[in-house]
């Protein structure tokens, strides 16, 4: 095999740096114990590391990032291998953990075994694997899979560094050499250094490197925003529903917006009495004005025009234009029959509000700035950090595909499943690059509305996680974007336009605060 080439899990050769595109990396952050606590000074010595990487099982057994049937094997091989030939001067060991009680297993059984340290790779996003060896004292480095782990490595990360856990190294990386470099970092430790050196040279590396900030060109745009008194007009005039179980009840306000719960078998009703004609229809649109249609049958299309039209009867009966469902567990519960991604994408292409997975802080951030930019669409995602590209990844299986609003341009898409689980019918955007783009999330208890700005520069086809995957480089720092997962949570929604001075306005008018993430 050629340098640089590994094997894809699909049997196809990729380029090293294509590969661990997926494999986003570890991170930088330690405590002061003294070597000697841990294992002999002897420079000579090889410094045993333990490899745990943190998923269900080596098969993906169910829907999650990556995929339902992902295979692990290769690609933990892959990693196995490329530290055991590029980082000799260790003794490696590797391992699997699925939660807390496998974790607390494997740290037992090392401590007669002379570990003078941890690499723990998060391979599916939320099991709780790297805390309990973060609690060791011994020095970790917590490496991102990504497009797997990445929603739990960004909000464990950012717990950490909010904790002062000062065990913890990281490096969120495409790029494999990156990976291998902050590996070598353990070599503070072989020769006598403190836990604390450990860190700040896997800060520093990690830091060195990233790319300085392009000078990109920035398609100009035409934005034009609301004055905030208006746009809160609108807001309170607007009416979100929310269908998160079997329930219907009403709800507080959500900066200012009306909302209110609806059960699974209302909108299951309105899907059912849609009109077929109309569904055909519909489908059939869809079909022609996507780019290709790929493992998803004319008749599951049907199926979510029926959703889609079925959605727009229960916003018309209930004076609302905002939807946002708990699609997957409706789903998965027997309680709704068709994915609502396709009549998301529909709505807001619209000048609607589609929202996914009953996120409502996200569904209220889309109203108040689709509102604020005349009818332009949020798009709701799961972002991934990569520091070798110096960008930010907002991923998605829902995107519209005019982001300019309804009457603006469009962009091309292609029809697929939903990824996680192959299922269903979904969306990859391909959205438009080269434009100021701005991320926010409001939260009503915090009374406050985080934010950063990114230049959008690619779209990743990547198989792996959700379906539209838009890439951005950060206007501000990157190393702050690690920093407030634990408090936000996940998901942000992505405008098109700079919305920085919109969003002051609007939270200096109702007396909130505008928190700057990067």
């Amino acid at each position: 095999m050629k340098k640089n080439q590994i094997v894809s899990t699909a049997g196809k050769k990729i380029n090293r740096r294509n590969f661990v595109q997926s494999c986003a990396a570890c991170s930088a952050c330690l405590a002061t114990i003294p070597l000697m606590s841990m294992q002999s000074c002897n420079p000579e010595e090889k410094l045993k590391l333990h490899i745990i990487y943190s998923l269900h099982d080596e098969v993906q057994p169910g829907p999650d990032w990556p995929n339902v049937g992902f295979d692990f094997r290769p690609v933990m091989e892959t990693f196995n291998q490329a530290l055991a030939k590029n980082c000799p001067e260790f003794e490696f060991t590797h391992s699997m953990a699925s939660g807390p009680e496998d974790a607390e297993k494997l740290l037992k059984a090392d401590q007669d075994a002379g570990t003078g340290g941890y690499i723990i790779f998060q391979m599916n996003c939320w099991n709780r694997v790297v805390q309990t060896f973060a609690a060791s004292g011994k020095p970790v480095l917590y490496v991102d899979y990504q497009y797997a782990g990445s929603g739990g490595f960004l909000v464990y990360t950012a717990g950490f560094l909010r904790e002062g856990r000062d065990n913890i190294g990281f490096v969120a990386s495409s790029d494999m050499d990156d990976l291998i470099t902050a590996v070598k970092q353990f070599r503070t430790i072989r020769t006598g250094g403190s836990v604390s050196e450990f860190v700040a040279a896997t800060a520093k590396v990690r830091k060195e490197a990233t790319p300085s900030p392009g000078k990109h060109h920035v398609n100009p745009d035409d934005l034009k925003v609301l004055p905030p008194d208006e746009c809160l007009r609108r807001m309170q005039s607007s009416r979100i529903l929310a269908v998160r179980d079997t329930e219907s009840r009403e709800a507080d306000p959500v900066m200012n917006i009306p909302l209110e719960y609806i059960s699974f078998s209302i909108l299951n009703d309105a899907w059912k009495k849609a009109d077929k004609d109309e569904s055909r229809a519909v489908a059939e649109r869809w079909q022609k004005r996507a780019t290709e249609v790929t493992d998803v049958s004319f008749e599951t299309l049907q199926n979510s025009a029926a959703m889609y039209l079925g959605m727009k009867e229960v916003l018309k009966a209930y004076d609302a234009n905002a939807i946002t469902v708990n699609c997957l567990g409706g789903f998965y519960g027997g309680h709704i029959h068709a994915y609502p991604c396709l009549g998301f994408h529909e709505l807001n292409n619209e000048g609607l509000i589609g929202a996914c997975e009953c996120d409502i802080r996200s569904t209220a951030t889309m109203v108040a700035f689709t509102h604020m930019t005349g009818g332009r669409p949020g798009y709701i995602s799961d972002p991934v950090v990569d520091t070798a590209r110096e960008e930010i990844i907002y991923a998605h299986c829902v995107a519209p595909n005019k982001m300019f609003g309804p009457g603006g341009s469009e962009n091309s898409f292609s029809i697929m499943t939903h990824s996680e689980d192959r299922q269903g019918a979904s969306v990859r955007s391909i959205l438009p690059v080269d434009y100021m783009t701005t991320s926010l999330k409001i939260d009503q208890d915090k009374k406050a509305v985080i934010m950063h700005r990114a230049i959008s520069r690619d779209n990743d086809p990547d198989d792996r996680a959700c379906r539209t995957k838009l890439c951005a480089e950060p206007v501000g720092d990157i190393e702050k974007l690690f920093t407030m997962w634990d408090q936000w949570g996940w998901h942000r929604v992505t405008f098109y336009g700079d919305l920085k001075e919109s969003a002051y306005a609007l939270a200096d008018q109702i007396g909130w605060k505008v928190v700057e993430e990067a």
